[in-house]
C-alpha cells in the first residue's frame, strides 16, 4: 500500500531541510512513537523538522510522488494517538515553525505559525492588551494542534472554542500544493467553508502552516470564585441556575475532592478548602471592578441559596496562583498517582453532567478501580480517568475496555458525544462509528478522498 523510505528519499529530505533536521531509524527518540498517554505506539522511519511552508510543500510533493505516509506532530500532548505514525513513513514535526508573524491591532488579528505554543501566544497577546480566548488546559500544546482538534478549554462557556477564532489558514495539501482557506474578515459567505473542514480534522486533510486568529480586547478586571458544595449533585445542579441568571462567567469548572487532593500532593501546595466533596470554580471578567464585583456577588448569593457551604473570592495574585495552578495540574496529578491511566473525554448536555459523573462512580464501585474526574461544567465537557494502580495487564485491558464502552454508550444515551475537545485520532475510531453510523462515516471518508486520494496524510485516523 505504502512505499518504504529509502536512502534516495533520505537524501532528498536532507536537501530540503538540511542534514541536522532529518533523523533516521534508531537515532529517533522513542518518545516520537507515542503521544501524552502512550497507549497507541508506532515508530516513524524518518523524523523531519520543518521551518517553513515551502519546506512542508516540498516534502509533501516528494511523499505524494513516492506514496509515502506522512504524519504531522506538534508538541505531542495529544491523548488519542492522532500524532502517532501508524504506518511508519515520515513524521513531520512543526515545533520549529514557531514564529508569531504579525499583530494587526486595527483588525484584531494575530498571524502565527503552527508551532507557536498556546502559552506563548497568550503572553504575547496580553502584553499587547489583547486576549486570545481559547484556553485549553495543556498550555504547552501548539496552536496547530489546538486548531487540528478544535480545542475548547475553560473559557469556552463565555467565548467559544478554537473554531470561533480562526479567520484563515494557509495549508499544504497532500500533493504539496499551498492554499489559503478563509480570509482576515469578520464575515464570509463565499462558498463552502474549507477552512472549517481543516479545523478539527486532526491532520488528515491538510497540514496547517499559518493561521490568522481573531483576538478580543483584554478584559481590565478578572476575579475568581471558589464555591464548595456538600456533594457533586448540588454542585452540578447549580450550574444551569448560574447560566439562567443571565450572567456569563468566563469559566465554570467542577472539581471533586479526590482530584483536588491529588493536585495538592503533586504540587506540594495547599488549596484554600479541601473539606468538602465537590467544588465549582468560576472566573468573571469585564471592563470595570463594579461590573465584575456585581456579577460575582450575584452568583455567590445564588450558590449559597442553592446549598453551597461557602463562597471564597479569589482576588489576590497569590490566591489566583494557588487555585489555578492546582486546576492546571489535575491531569499530571492524577497521572502521578497511578501506574498507568487512560482518559474518557466526553461532552454531555449541561443538565446531564451529574448523571454521568454518578455513573462513573457506579462503574468505579462495580469494577474496583479509581475513576477520578474534572471538567468544564459550563459546557458539559468532562475529563474522566481510569487508573490502573496494581491491576495486572489482563485485568487492566479487560476492565478498561468495558468501562470505556459503558461510559461512551452512557454519554450518547444522555444526548452527548464521544469527544468534547481531544479529538478522535486512532483511539476513538470505533466509538465514533458506533455513534454516527456508516452513512456519516462514509461522508467523512468521501471528504478525505477528495483532499487526499492516495491517503498518505495521517492514515488510519478519525474515519479510516
Amino acid at each position: 500500500m505504502y512505499n518504504r523510505v529509502t536512502e534516495a528519499e533520505i537524501t532528498a529530505l536532507q536537501a530540503i531541510v538540511g542534514n541536522d533536521n532529518v533523523v533516521c531509524g534508531d537515532d529517533i527518540n522513542p518518545d516520537y512513537a507515542h503521544d501524552e498517554l502512550g497507549d497507541v505506539s508506532a515508530m516513524p522511519e524518518v523524523l523531519v523538522r520543518v521551518h517553513s511552508t515551502e519546506e512542508v510543500s516540498a516534502i509533501m510533493k516528494l511523499a505524494w510522488e513516492k506514496t509515502i505516509p506522512v504524519t504531522v506532530r506538534g508538541s505531542g500532548t495529544g491523548l488519542v494517538g492522532a500524532a502517532v505514525p501508524l504506518y511508519g513513513g515520515i513524521l513531520l514535526e512543526t515545533t520549529k515553525m514557531n514564529k508569531i508573524l504579525s499583530l494587526n491591532p486595527d483588525n484584531l488579528t494575530v498571524t502565527v505559525q503552527p508551532g507557536v505554543l498556546l502559552m506563548e501566544l497568550a503572553a504575547f497577546t496580553e502584553e499587547n492588551d489583547f486576549l486570545y480566548p481559547p484556553d485549553p488546559g495543556e498550555k504547552t500544546a501548539t496552536i496547530g494542534g489546538n486548531i487540528s482538534t478544535n480545542a475548547g478549554g475553560m473559557r469556552a462557556v463565555k467565548y467559544g472554542v478554537t473554531r470561533d477564532y480562526v479567520r484563515s489558514l494557509t495549508v499544504v495539501l497532500p500533493n504539496g500544493e499551498i492554499q489559503t482557506f478563509g480570509a482576515s474578515v469578520a464575515k464570509n459567505s463565499s462558498g463552502y467553508s474549507l477552512k472549517d473542514m481543516i479545523i478539527g480534522s486532526e491532520g488528515t486533510l491538510a497540514i496547517i502552516c499559518e493561521a490568522v486568529l481573531k483576538l478580543v480586547p483584554l478584559p481590565k478586571v478578572s476575579l475568581s470564585l471558589l464555591v464548595p458544595f456538600p456533594n457533586m449533585k448540588s454542585a452540578i445542579e447549580a450550574v444551569p441556575q448560574i447560566i439562567r441568571s443571565k450572567i456569563t462567567p468566563t469559566a465554570i469548572e467542577y472539581i471533586s475532592r479526590d482530584t483536588l487532593l491529588f493536585s495538592e500532593s503533586y504540587l506540594g501546595k495547599k488549596f484554600p478548602d479541601t473539606k468538602n466533596d465537590a467544588y465549582i470554580l468560576l472566573t468573571f471578567d469585564g471592563k470595570t471592578n463594579e461590573e465584575v464585583d456585581r456579577d460575582l456577588s450575584t452568583v455567590a448569593d445564588l450558590c449559597l441559596g442553592l446549598g453551597a457551604v461557602d463562597a471564597y473570592i479569589v482576588d489576590t495574585e497569590e490566591r489566583k496562583k494557588s487555585v489555578w495552578s492546582s486546576r492546571g495540574a489535575f491531569l499530571e496529578a492524577i497521572k502521578s498517582s497511578t501506574s498507568e491511566m487512560d482518559e474518557c473525554d466526553v461532552v454531555v448536555p449541561g443538565n446531564q453532567v451529574d448523571t454521568f459523573i454518578k455513573y462513573t462512580h457506579t462503574l468505579s464501585e462495580e469494577f474496583g478501580v479509581r475513576i477520578p474526574s474534572f471538567g468544564h461544567a459550563g459546557d458539559g465537557n468532562l475529563h474522566v480517568y481510569i487508573c490502573r494502580d496494581s491491576l495486572s495487564d489482563e485485568e487492566w485491558l479487560n476492565i478498561k475496555t468495558v468501562c470505556f464502552d459503558r461510559m461512551y454508550e452512557k454519554a450518547v444515551e444522555l444526548g452527548g458525544l464521544v469527544s468534547g475537545e481531544h479529538g478522535i485520532g486512532y483511539a476513538k475510531k470505533d466509538f465514533l462509528l458506533r455513534q454516527y453510523g456508516p452513512t456519516h462515516i462514509a461522508l467523512m471518508q468521501g471528504i478525505k478522498k477528495v483532499f487526499d486520494e492516495k491517503n498518505i496524510l495521517n492514515p488510519g485516523k478519525v474515519c479510516l
